[in-house]
C-alpha cells in the first residue's frame, strides 16, 4: 500500500479516526457520568443522545416526556436539554408508575449546531414501564440519517 503524505499508511490514518469513535461511545455506552451530583438527583426515567456520525454526545438537544394515557392522550410530565455528556436525567420528579411513556426529541436543534440540515427534525420514542420500581434509561443513538434506541441500564 502507499503511505500519504505524512508517512502512515492511509488505512491506518482511518482505522484510528473509527478507534476514536468507538471509544468514546464505548465510554457513553458503559453509562460513566461525568456529572456524578446530577446522577444521584436524577429522575426514574432518563436518557442520553449519542451523535454516532461525529462520535460524541449530542449537547443542547431539547427534551420533552410524556405519560400517554389509554385514550393516546398525552400528558407532560418534565422538559429538558442534553447536557454537555449528552445525558438528560431530570425529566420527572414524581413516583414512576406503570404505563406508557413518551420521549420527544428535538433534533432539529441540534443538527442546526453542527451545520447538518436534518433527515428526521425530531424523534419519538415510546415505551412501556411494565415495573415502577426500576430505572428506564432510554438511550438514542443519533446519525445524519439514521437513529437507534435500546433499553440501557
Amino acid at each position: 500500500p502507499r503511505d500519504d503524505v505524512q508517512g502512515s499508511r492511509p488505512c491506518q490514518w482511518m482505522q484510528s479516526g473509527v478507534a476514536a469513535r468507538l471509544s468514546t461511545l464505548a465510554h457513553h455506552l458503559s453509562g460513566i457520568s461525568q456529572e456524578p451530583a446530577a446522577m444521584a438527583a436524577r429522575s426514574p426515567i432518563t436518557t442520553h443522545i449519542l451523535d454516532t456520525t461525529r462520535g460524541r454526545p449530542a449537547a443542547g438537544v431539547p427534551v420533552r416526556l410524556l405519560r400517554i394515557g389509554a385514550d393516546g392522550s398525552a400528558a407532560l410530565l418534565g422538559t429538558g436539554s442534553t447536557n454537555s455528556d449528552g445525558r438528560c436525567v431530570n425529566l420527572m420528579s414524581e413516583a414512576l408508575t406503570a404505563g406508557v411513556y413518551r420521549l420527544d426529541f428535538d433534533t432539529d436543534t441540534y443538527f442546526k449546531t453542527v451545520g447538518v440540515v436534518p433527515f428526521f427534525p425530531s424523534v419519538q420514542l415510546t415505551f412501556n414501564v411494565r415495573n415502577p420500581s426500576e430505572h428506564y434509561h432510554v438511550p438514542l443513538l443519533l446519525s445524519d440519517f439514521q437513529y437507534s434506541t435500546y433499553r440501557g441500564s
